[in-house]
C-alpha cells in the first residue's frame, strides 16, 4: 500500500524559489533586482573618486604612475584572464602566471576563475539567452546592465572550466580574491607614490581608485563596442565586429571579429599596422622565455574565412542586380519566327543563339544605328564578337539585360543548357543564381570570330 503524503513537508514545487530575475520588474520591487554590491564597486567607488579628486591635486609623477599601472593591469585582464587562461592561447611559466594574477586582481573584474568561465560561456553561446552579455540584450546592458542587474546563474550557458580547478595560481587567486584587489589594486599604487614621492593620497585616488574605472570601462567595452563598432570581415552571422577605435581603447582587444572567428589565436590583430599591444606584450614574454606555444591559425584558414566572406558581401550585392533573365527562363523561338518580327520592325537580333529585344537601345548604340541595324533578324554572333568590333565585357552585360528568347537549335545555348541540367561548370551564388564573372556572358566567344569582312 501507497502511503499517505506528510502534510507537514512542503510540495516539491514549494521548495524551487523563483530567482528574482525571472520576475518582472516593477516600481515595487526593482531594488530587488539590483546588485548593490556591484553597483557599489562599479559606480559608488568610481564616484567617490572623482568626488576626492577635487581636493586632491594631481602631481605629474603620480599621473605617470597611474597611466604605467593602467597598463600593467589592464595586460593583467587582456594578456592573462582573457588570451592566456580564458582561451589558452599560449603557455606561460610560474612566475609570469603569478604576475598576470596579481596584476589582474589590480583590475578589480572578479578572479580569474569567474571571469574566464563567463567569457568561455559568451563565445560559446554568442547574442543568445546564455550569453552573460549578450548585445541583443542593448548596448547598455552588455556594457554594464549584465553586472550591475541581477542574473540567474542557471540561465547562463555550461562551460568546461576543469584546466581552472586544476591550475593552482588560478585557484589560489580565487581563494584570496579580495585580498588580491585590496592589495594590488589599492595599497601597491598608494605605496608607490607614497614612497616614491610622498604622494600617497594622490597614489590612492589616481593610481587606485580612478585608474580602476577606467581600466574597467575599457574592459567593459570589448563585451559592449567591439559587438557594435566596426566591420566584420570574417563572419557577419554574429555580432563580433572590427574597429581600430575599440582596439585603442582595449590594449589591442577591438579586432573582435577575428576573435570570435579565431579565438584560439594568441593575437587579437594581424597585420603589422593593427595595434595589438597585448599581442607584442605577449610575443616579447617569449623572447625572454616567460612565455611559450604561442598559437596562431593557419594562413590558410585565416584567408578562407576572409575570402568566404568576401564572396558572401559580393553574392548580397549581386542579388540586387539586374542579369538579365536566365536562359533556362526564356520562350524558345524558331528561326524563321525570328526574322519575321525582325521584319516587321522590332528590333531583334540575334547573337550566340540569344535574341535580344534592342529597340530601345538603337538610338544610343556607340556605334551608330547603321551599324546596329545592319544585324537585325541576323545571326550577329560573329558582327558582336569581332566579325565587326569586339565588344566590351560592359557590352555584353547590357546584352544580357535585353533577353527575351533563344532560338530553337541555337549551338551554344543548347550546350549551356545541357551544362546546367548536368550542374557541371558553372559556379553559383548562395541563391543559386549562376555567377557571371568578367567575360563570361554566354554571349561573349572566348577567341573573336574570324569573317572575311575582318579580314
Amino acid at each position: 500500500m501507497s502511503s499517505k503524503p506528510d502534510a507537514t513537508r512542503p510540495r516539491a514545487a514549494d521548495t524551487k524559489k523563483v530567482h528574482i530575475a525571472d520576475t518582472q520588474m516593477t516600481r515595487q520591487n526593482w531594488y530587488k533586482h539590483v546588485n548593490w554590491l556591484n553597483v557599489t564597486f562599479i559606480i559608488g567607488v568610481p564616484i567617490s573618486g572623482c568626488i576626492q579628486a577635487f581636493f586632491v591635486p594631481l602631481q605629474l609623477k603620480t599621473a605617470i604612475w597611474a597611466v604605467i599601472y593602467y597598463f600593467f593591469t589592464g595586460l593583467g585582464i587582456t594578456a592573462g584572464y582573457h588570451r592566456l587562461w580564458a582561451h589558452c592561447s599560449y603557455s606561460a611559466t610560474l612566475p609570469m602566471r603569478i604576475w598576470l594574477a596579481l596584476v589582474g586582481g589590480g583590475a578589480v573584474e572578479g578572479s580569474i576563475r569567474w571571469w574566464a568561465r563567463d567569457h568561455r560561456a559568451h563565445h560559446r553561446y554568442t547574442d543568445t539567452d546564455k550569453d552573460p552579455y549578450s548585445v541583443r540584450k542593448g548596448l547598455l546592458y552588455s556594457h554594464l546592465g549584465w553586472m550591475v542587474m541581477k542574473q540567474n546563474p542557471k540561465r547562463i550557458g555550461r562551460t568546461d572550466i576543469t584546466d581552472l580547478n586544476e591550475d593552482p595560481v588560478v585557484v589560489w587567486q580565487h581563494r584570496n580574491y579580495i585580498k588580491v584587489v585590496i592589495t594590488m589594486g589599492l595599497i601597491v599604487p598608494m605605496l608607490v607614490a607614497g614612497l616614491g614621492w610622498g604622494d600617497w593620497y594622490g597614489g590612492f585616488v589616481y593610481a587606485g581608485i580612478l585608474r580602476i574605472f577606467f581600466v574597467q570601462q575599457a574592459t567593459f567595452c570589448v563585451n559592449s563596442l567591439a559587438h557594435w563598432l566596426g566591420d566584420q570581415p570574417f563572419d557577419d552571422r554574429n555580432s563580433p565586429r572590427d574597429h581600430i577605435i575599440t582596439a585603442l581603447v582595449t590594449l589591442g582587444e577591438g579586432y573582435h571579429n577575428f576573435h570570435h572567428e579565431f579565438p584560439s589565436d594568441y593575437r587579437n590583430a594581424i597585420e603589422w599596422h593593427q595595434y595589438d599591444p597585448t599581442k607584442w606584450t605577449i610575443w616579447t614574454c617569449k623572447q625572454l622565455g616567460l612565455a611559450y606555444d604561442l598559437k596562431q591559425f593557419r594562413s590558410n584558414e585565416i584567408e578562407k574565412g576572409r575570402v568566404q566572406q568576401l564572396q558572401k558581401k559580393i553574392d548580397q550585392k549581386r542579388a540586387k542586380l539586374d542579369w538579365g533573365t536566365p536562359l533556362d527562363q526564356l520562350p524558345v523561338m524558331e528561326w524563321d519566327d525570328y526574322v519575321e518580327q525582325a521584319k516587321n520592325g522590332r528590333g531583334l537580333i540575334s547573337i550566340a543563339g540569344v535574341v535580344h529585344d534592342v529597340t530601345d537601345f538603337i538610338k544610343d548604340h556607340p556605334g551608330g544605328k547603321a551599324m546596329i541595324k545592319s544585324g537585325l533578324g541576323k545571326d550577329a554572333t560573329a558582327m558582336f564578337n569581332g566579325g565587326v568590333y569586339y565588344h566590351s565585357n560592359g557590352a555584353h552585360n547590357l546584352l544580357s539585360t535585353m533577353r527575351v528568347g533563344v532560338i530553337r537549335g541555337g549551338g551554344e545555348v543548347e550546350i549551356w543548357k545541357r551544362a546546367q541540367k548536368e550542374n557541371s561548370e558553372y559556379v553559383r551564388d548562395e541563391t543559386g543564381q549562376r555567377i557571371i564573372r568578367a567575360g563570361q556572358q554566354v554571349t561573349k566567344m572566348p577567341e573573336p570570330i574570324p569573317t572575311a569582312d575582318a579580314a
